[in-house]
Order: structure tokens, then C-alpha cells, then sequence
């Protein structure tokens, strides 16, 4: 059905596969992508701004891509971190049935592609990496932050981009009212009308008084 939307959870309409050739931190790679997910033609101008603009990855740990759709920022992490986990989560269950394809066709093994509840709890991400699905809604959209921006380790950053034209002034002063003592938000750079945003959780304070000999 046209009335799919790339936030939906399972598609109803056919797959319609199709190959593409795209350029990911300058890798030229063949990728399957379908219907019934986001941007199934070629990488959106959004994630290649992202991926422009964005440092290296750590070179370890978890690290998350956020609304992964069928993989972009995904690979382009796993290829980058090969010693890291790559947590590719969306709530659409054809788009991750493409990264599991992309990332074997690649033979990319660090990549978990997973609903966010199949996530274990206490996983901590050295860094947070999204293209965020704005069209699912204002609200919808501060609980996706509210719930994954404190997974956050300290002294890690998650890195956004969201179009000027969709609010990407008013989320940043959300997220920095919202997110306050321990975290900072600024806006890192400006691209063919989006922003990126950079978000840094800082260490906690000691509770304890550090007394000075």
C-alpha cells in the first residue's frame, strides 16, 4: 500500500527490491534497498551530510545508529569500527532485514540489526549516529530522544542531523533544556539546508567532596 510510511513497522506493500550503487565516506558499494522504507533510491541528501560532517567513529564498543532504515550509517560505521558493535535499530522490520543483506553481501560481521526492545538494557554507546525520522511526529520524536540520548557513555557524543526547514532549531533547544546538568548540544555544521547537531554527555560529578592534602 501506497499508506506505508518508513516508520512502519512491517510494509505492506511488495518489496519492489532493487540494486544501487552508492558512496559511503568514499566507498563505492552495490546495496539492495525496497519499498516501504526511507529513501530506497539513493542515499538522502540528510545522511550524506551526516557522513560528510561527522568524526571517525571509536574505534571499539557500541556504538548506535538510530533509525537505520536500510544502512547507510550503519555500514559506513561497521567498515570504519571493524572491532566495534554496530547497533543498527529500527522499528521496521524490512529495513533491517536489508542491513542484515547489505552487511553480509559486504561482509561486514559487526552489525547487530535490531527493534529497539531487542536491544539488551545495558548497553552503553561510545557514540550515537542518526538521521532521526522527524515525520513520525514532534512528541514521538522527544521520547525516541528522551529514550536513547541517555545511553549515551560519559564523554560520548551523538551526532544528528535534521533539516532547518523541519525544526532543527527548535530540537536543539529542546534537547538543551531538556537534557540538563551533564549534557551540551551545538550545532557542529550547516549543509544544503540541514544541521548537524553535536550532543556530549559529560563525566558525572564526583557525590562524593574530594579532600586536598
Amino acid at each position: 500500500m501506497e499508506s506505508d510510511h518508513y516508520f512502519t513497522s512491517s510494509p505492506s506493500s511488495p518489496e519492489d527490491l532493487r540494486r544501487i550503487r552508492v558512496n559511503l565516506l568514499g566507498r563505492e558499494v552495490e546495496v539492495t534497498t525496497a519499498r516501504g522504507v526511507f529513501s530506497p533510491e539513493h542515499v538522502d541528501v540528510g545522511t550524506s551530510v551526516l557522513l560528510s560532517n561527522m568524526p571517525p567513529a571509536p574505534a571499539g564498543g557500541h556504538l548506535l545508529d538510530l533509525g537505520c532504515g536500510w544502512g547507510p550509517i550503519s555500514l559506513a560505521l561497521a567498515w570504519d569500527s571493524p572491532h566495534a558493535t554496530v547497533w543498527a535499530v529500527d522499528v521496521n522490520e524490512r529495513a533491517l532485514d536489508l542491513v542484515r543483506r547489505n552487511a553480509a553481501e559486504l561482509g561486514l560481521d559487526n552489525i547487530n540489526a535490531v527493534r529497539p526492545e531487542d536491544v539488551p538494557a545495558d548497553v552503553r554507546f561510545r557514540t550515537i549516529r542518526s538521521n532521526p525520522p522527524i515525520r513520525i511526529g514532534k512528541s514521538q520524536l522527544h521520547d525516541l530522544l528522551e529514550t536513547w540520548l541517555p545511553r549515551l557513555d560519559e564523554r560520548s557524543d551523538a551526532w544528528l542531523v535534521i533539516s532547518r526547514n523541519l525544526g532543527s532549531d527548535s530540537l536543539q533547544r529542546w534537547i538543551t533544556s531538556t537534557f540538563t546538568p551533564g549534557y551540551s548540544v551545538y550545532r557542529s555544521s550547516t549543509a544544503k539546508g540541514f544541521r548537524v547537531l553535536k550532543v556530549r554527555r559529560h563525566g558525572t560529578p564526583p557525590t562524593t567532596p574530594i579532600v586536598l592534602p
